[in-house]
């Protein structure tokens, strides 16, 4: 079986290459790749090469797929899979294997497995880890956008509280408590805010910050204000640009009890900073976001982690079980990761979008892995397709599901798209 895919072969060099796939083994499962969001830890990986934890020190000679968070179907099933498994089955992949110890993982470390790629074979280490996860939905998206769904859940797992006088954390968000979302605007903050509000375990009141009045603006139409009331949540929407102390107005949103639960969407060291202000008591600050400087750092006021029992936590992506409730929640259409979705795209940009990928706004980059197409965001479909009829028509369905991709956008893409 032939493939294409997108490989690193060092620091900043990404190429699209076409190579014979071998033979599966018994222990392994030949797919196809339909969909994948390009991450930013992809970036990060290109930008570092065999520097990075996740890539081999080989790759100059034996190149590694990139792209983690990829959905598709089964083709062939080795004979030791044939009993839990089968051609034509929907399938999407938890990357974080740890796979005795290691970290080694799909999208960073494998020659034959990774999300951007039209074929893949999927190796023992996947399955053993029961890391393959079947995937019931009609569409591909929502599988792929599993993965970055599945480290927001487990972040808000990851969180904790005590109660005084007690040595035992009790795990997760405080429930009904004050929770700020910083530097929440982009993708996974979305995502998060999506998550907050329509889970069972709820915060009372959530505050989303940002300095980007467009995203903020995008942010409340597809996450309204009155959609998070009818799940018991008060959603503020602020702008702490615009704010002349943003620590005293935020804290005063809060009924100046401080916040429990603060997380941090942007590694910016003034972010960091301001969040341990506006903890409250027993404050658990949850660092989400992954820095690209290995010597990040920032304040942190010890007095109150002393007398105020704050505290910071940190994940670094999800776990399987956190991959299965994100599925299981947009199977059941609690939860919509659609939103995330700014950008669609084809194999042959997957290069130019994973190295350029701080510099290009918005959300999501959903990438269609048999497909070609130059990056195009969603909002820029109409303008494109006054000369490409099939932008034409995607600019229409999008346009119909309120500026958000749908099930409806990808089928028709899936049909009538250019093969790469």
């Amino acid at each position: 079986m032939r493939t294409k895919a997108v490989r690193i072969h060092g620091k900043n060099d990404l190429r699209l290459d076409e190579f014979e796939l071998p033979p599966i083994k018994e222990d392994e499962i030949l797919a196809k790749v339909i969909s994948d969001s390009i991450c930013m830890s992809s970036y990060k990986a290109a930008r570092q090469g065999a520097e990075h934890k996740r890539i081999p020190d080989d790759i100059a000679i034996n190149p590694t797929i990139i792209g983690h968070e990829f959905a598709g179907e089964l083709i062939e099933v080795g004979a030791r899979w044939q009993n839990r498994f089968s051609p034509g089955e929907k399938f999407s992949i938890q990357p974080a294997l740890n796979y005795k110890g290691s970290l080694y993982a799909p999208g960073y470390s494998y020659r034959y497995i990774g999300g951007d790629a039209t074929y893949i074979i999927i190796p023992r280490d996947v399955m053993e880890m029961n890391c393959l996860l079947p995937y019931r939905g009609e569409d591909y998206f929502h599988a792929s956008l599993s993965e970055p769904l599945s480290c927001i859940i487990g972040a808000f797992h990851a969180s904790y509280h005590t109660s005084y006088g007690s040595y035992i954390h009790q795990m997760d968000i405080k429930e009904g408590g004050n929770m700020a979302l910083l530097a929440a605007a982009g993708p996974m903050g979305l995502g998060a805010i999506d998550y907050a509000i329509h889970r069972d375990r709820k915060p009372g009141k959530v505050v989303v910050t940002d300095i980007d009045q467009a995203k903020l603006d995008r942010a409340s139409r597809v996450h309204t204000v009155e959609e998070a009331g009818k799940n018991g949540v008060e959603l503020i929407y602020v702008n702490t640009a615009e704010m002349k102390d943003p620590t005293e107005q935020l804290l005063g949103l809060s009924d100046n009890k401080g916040y429990d639960d603060v997380f941090i969407f942007a590694p910016v060291r003034q972010v960091v900073e301001q969040g341990d202000r506006i903890l409250g008591f027993d404050g658990c600050l949850n660092f989400f976001a992954g820095p690209e400087d290995k010597e990040f750092s920032a304040s942190f006021n010890f007095y109150n982690v002393h007398y105020a029992f704050t505290h910071i936590v940190g994940t670094s992506g999800g776990n399987t079980d956190d991959m299965k409730e994100a599925l299981e929640l947009m199977a059941a259409e609690r939860i919509n990761p659609a939103v995330m979705i700014t950008h669609i795209g084809g194999l042959d940009s997957v290069i130019d979008t994973t190295l350029r990928l701080p510099e290009i706004p918005g959300g999501k980059k959903l990438i269609y892995t048999n497909i070609s197409l130059e990056l195009t965001a969603l909002d820029e479909l109409q303008d494109k397709g006054s000369t490409d009829p099939l932008l034409r028509e995607l600019a229409k369905m999008v346009e119909a599901n309120n500026g958000i991709w749908s099930r409806e956008a990808e089928n028709h893409l899936l049909e009538n798209g250019r093969p790469i």
